[in-house]
């Protein structure tokens, strides 16, 4: 899959983002894919964008903990079409995410079955890491 600027954007938001791989990226994904989102796609609803936005989230939040190093930083690519949004996060190491028993102790654990639940969702190699991606359809 190929992300490309939508046509006509260049007055509208960025199509990608790159961010610090540090906590706070996570609220600035979510930010950043919604403002791409109610530009993009205006008549997206509550629901589909709330879900939109809770996989950008999850997605970002994974790479962070699991995807990077300190000092490592990560982009956020996304598109869309008329009834579905593409997330994807690029960050540096091949480690693939999988689902894994939820762990009361560390408060951890629910990320990948809510992306499971909300879109489809795989990863693909890149140079120097991964991309995990997800389409949320409604």
């Amino acid at each position: 899959m190929t992300i490309t600027h939508s046509p006509g954007a260049l007055v509208g938001p960025p199509w990608r983002i790159v961010l610090a791989s540090v906590e706070g990226s996570a609220k600035a994904a979510r930010n950043f894919t919604g403002e791409y989102v109610k530009f993009y796609v205006p008549d997206i609803g509550d629901g589909p964008l709330d879900d939109v936005l809770l996989v950008a989230s999850e997605l970002v939040t994974n790479s962070i903990r699991y995807g990077s190093e300190p000092g490592d930083s990560l982009c956020v690519a996304l598109a869309h079409g008329p009834d579905n949004v593409t997330i994807e996060v690029h960050d540096t190491r091949r480690r693939r995410p999988h689902l894994k028993p939820e762990s009361v102790e560390r408060n951890r654990g629910r990320g990948l079955f809510i992306v499971d639940a909300l879109a489809t969702w795989g990863v693909r190699d890149r140079p120097f890491g991964k991309i995990v991606w997800a389409v949320v359809k409604w």
